[in-house]
């Protein structure tokens, strides 16, 4: 049995759903559009299963998938342990996205990651307290504003529409993804000019022990290619 993890969904699971179309691999299953499970039209020995694009990644790192797609950020943003066990087998051409720091429109005087490094030592300074950042991606969050030297914040988990934060009196600034930054921007918020974290987009992954499963390299090159 090969398990296939497919974005339950938004947009990565209609594009991805797409590539099984184009490759004449029907999907079916027994309860309707709605089931949480299918399998390949003629091969039941493929099981598909829909499953948030997060929970994806950690299941590939578990071993209980071994095929799956998903997003570069959310691959990035999980622990080291279940990165190494999975391989990246192609970069996909949807999904595109950015994760960005950005700031409310009025902080006009923050332009840069050394201006945010400079307001964060003003909070700590004058107003005894960190920076807070909102974000759903907190260990790729912290490591990019470590390595540009802005060490002063605290990090507040979100747990939905992080744009709204800074406005809620949650945080002071965000990261987020964002594919064209129109989001941010009806919301008054502005990316720093150094301020892209990392490029995303989709990817077609595998578990790297399930490469001796049967017929498995072979279905990896047909979706692939």
């Amino acid at each position: 049995m090969i398990k296939i993890g497919i974005p339950s969904k938004g947009r990565l699971r209609k594009d991805t759903l797409g590539i099984f179309k184009n490759k004449n691999l029907k999907i079916l299953s027994e309860r309707g559009e709605r089931d949480l499970f299918g399998y390949i039209k003629g091969n039941k020995k493929i099981k598909i299963v829909y499953l948030h694009a997060r929970e994806i990644i950690e299941r590939l790192g578990d071993g209980s998938l071994d095929i799956g797609f998903s997003g570069y950020d959310l691959l990035k943003e999980s622990e080291l342990n279940i990165q190494n066990k999975v391989i990246i087998n192609k970069k996909l051409d949807y999904g595109n996205a950015t994760l960005v720091v950005a700031v409310p429109d009025d902080w006009i005087d923050v332009q840069t990651l050394a201006d945010l490094e400079e307001i964060s030592f003003d909070f700590k300074d004058k107003k005894k307290s960190r920076l807070r950042v909102a974000t759903k991606y907190p260990n790729l969050t912290k490591e990019f504003l470590f390595s540009k030297g802005v060490t002063q914040f605290k990090l507040v988990p979100s747990l939905g529409a992080t744009e709204v934060y800074p406005f809620t009196g949650s945080s002071e600034i965000l990261t987020d993804i964002t594919s064209t930054g129109e989001t941010l921007r009806a919301n008054n918020l502005r990316i720093l000019k150094d301020g892209n974290i990392l490029k995303s987009t989709a990817i077609l992954m595998s578990n790297k022990k399930s490469k001796k499963k049967s017929g498995l390299i072979k279905l990896i090159k047909n979706l692939s290619n």
